[in-house]
C-alpha cells in the first residue's frame, strides 16, 4: 500500500508498505545485479550505507545460479541474507539488448544465453515464474524496451504487445501468489510505461495500464540514447496520467541531477548502476560535483573524498590513500569508492525527503545543483 504524505508541485513524498518493510520515498534502489553489489559490498555494508531497497536482475539470476536453485534455498532474501525489500526487474531490458541473439513473438522472446549460447525462451508467464521463485518483494512486468530512435509504427505495435503481456503478467502473478509452495504470496507487481519519445503513445499507454490497478507504475525505455531534455519532457507528459496514489518509478536513472529533476516532476523510485560503476573506476560524487581520484593532484591530498560526508570511507580514509590503492590495483579501492557513492546517493534521497517534509524542496534542489555545477573545484 502506498501512502502519499505530502506534495510540492508534482513532487511526491510517500511511504510504500510492503511485505518486507516500509519504503520511504523518494527512494534510490541500490543495484545488485547478481544478488550482490559490484565492488565487494556485503548486505551488512548495504545497511551501513542506508540502502532501503536492493535491486536484482531476473535474467542474470535465471541463468546463474538458476531461479529454481534460489527457490530451493529459501528465496532471494534468505539466499543473500537481506531482510529489507528487493525489487527484481523482469529481464526484458537485458533480453532486448541482445539484438543479434533474440527473436520476438506474441508469446515472448527466444534468445541465446550470453554465457554459453544455449537457446532460452522468456515470456510474461516465464518472467513471473522466475521472479516468484526468487520471491522478491516487487516484481516488474515483462515488456519490450524499445531502442531510441524508433519508427512510430514499430513503437505502436510494440506498446500494444507490451500491454497484452502486462495483462498476462497480472493473471500469472495472481495464480502464483495463490500456490501453496510460493515463498512470497504477497509479491507485488509494477507495470511499465513504454512508447519511446512519442508523448501521445506514452500518454495513451499510461491511461490504459493505470486501469489495471497495479501496485506501482514505472516509466521504462528512457536513458537509452535520448537527450536529458527529451527525457524530462516525456516525464512531464506521462506522470499526470499515472496514478498519484501509487509509486512512480523511473527505470535506470540516473545521475544526482537527473534524480532531482525527476523528483520535481513527480517520480519517487529510482535505480541506476552509475554510483557503483563509477566508483569502481575512481569516479566519486561529492556535494561539489564529481571527482576523478586518479588525477595526479590527489597524490598528496590527505583529506576525505567529501569533508561533509559521514560514510565509512570518508570517516577514515584520504584521497591520497584511495588513489594509491587504485594505482596498486587493490580491490579495496573499488570497495571504498562504491561504498561512498551509494552512501552519497542514499543520503541525498534522505535530504530530498526531509526537504519535502519541510516544504523547501525547490530551494534544496537549487542549492544542490549549484554545488554540483562546481564540478569538484
Amino acid at each position: 500500500m502506498y501512502r502519499l504524505l505530502k506534495t510540492c508541485g508534482r513532487a511526491k513524498r510517500g511511504e510504500f508498505h510492503t511485505p518486507h518493510g516500509v519504503i520511504q520515498t523518494p527512494v534510490f534502489m541500490n543495484v545488485g545485479t547478481a544478488a550482490a553489489i559490484k565492488g565487494a559490498l556485503s548486505t551488512e555494508d548495504l545497511e551501513r550505507v542506508k540502502c532501503q531497497v536492493e535491486l536484482s536482475n531476473t535474467y542474470h539470476l535465471h541463468l546463474r545460479p538458476g531461479d529454481e536453485v534460489v527457490k530451493k534455498l529459501g528465496g532471494l532474501h534468505k539466499f543473500m541474507v537481506w531482510d529489507k525489500p528487493i525489487l527484481t526487474d523482469s529481464g526484458g531490458f537485458q533480453v532486448f539488448s541482445l539484438t543479434t541473439l533474440r527473436k520476438i513473438t506474441e508469446e515472448g522472446v527466444y534468445f541465446n544465453s550470453h554465457i554459453d549460447g544455449r537457446k532460452i525462451f522468456m515470456g510474461p508467464e516465464e518472467s513471473m515464474r522466475i521472479q516468484s521463485n526468487l520471491a522478491s518483494t516487487i516484481a516488474m512486468a515483462f515488456d519490450e524496451c524499445i531502442g531510441i530512435p524508433a519508427e512510430r509504427p514499430y513503437v505502436e505495435n510494440s506498446v500494444a504487445r507490451t500491454t497484452r503481456w502486462l495483462e498476462r503478467c497480472k493473471k500469472e502473478m495472481a495464480r502464483l501468489n495463490s500456490l501453496e509452495d510460493t515463498i512470497n504470496k504477497k509479491q507485488m507487481l509494477f507495470g511499465i510505461n513504454q512508447g519511446a519519445t512519442y508523448a501521445d503513445i506514452r500518454i495513451e499507454h499510461a491511461k490504459r495500464i493505470s486501469e489495471m490497478d497495479l501496485d506501482g507504475y514505472a516509466i521504462g525505455g528512457l536513458a537509452v540514447g535520448e537527450t536529458h531534455a527529451e527525457m524530462y519532457h516525456i516525464i512531464e507528459e506521462v506522470v499526470p496520467y499515472l496514478p498519484q496514489n501509487k509509486p512512480t518509478y523511473l527505470m535506470g536513472v540516473g545521475t544526482p541531477e537527473n534524480i532531482l529533476e525527476a523528483v520535481e516532476r513527480g517520480v519517487d523510485f529510482f535505480d541506476c548502476v552509475l554510483p557503483a560503476r563509477n566508483g569502481r573506476h575512481a569516479h566519486v560524487y561529492t556535494n561539489q560535483g564529481k571527482l576523478n581520484l586518479l588525477n595526479a593532484k590527489y597524490e598528496l591530498d590527505d583529506t576525505p573524498i567529501d569533508p561533509t560526508c559521514q560514510c565509512p570511507t570518508c570517516q577514515r580514509y584520504t584521497k591520497a590513500y584511495i588513489r594509491h590503492l587504485f594505482k596498486a590495483k587493490e580491490m579495496l579501492a573499488m570497495r571504498l569508492c562504491v561504498m561512498h557513492n551509494l552512501y552519497f546517493f542514499n543520503t541525498m534521497m534522505e535530504e530530498i525527503r526531509q526537504a519535502l517534509d519541510e516544504e523547501r524542496f525547490p530551494a534544496y534542489k537549487k542549492a544542490k545543483l549549484e554545488g554540483f555545477a562546481q564540478n569538484g573545484k
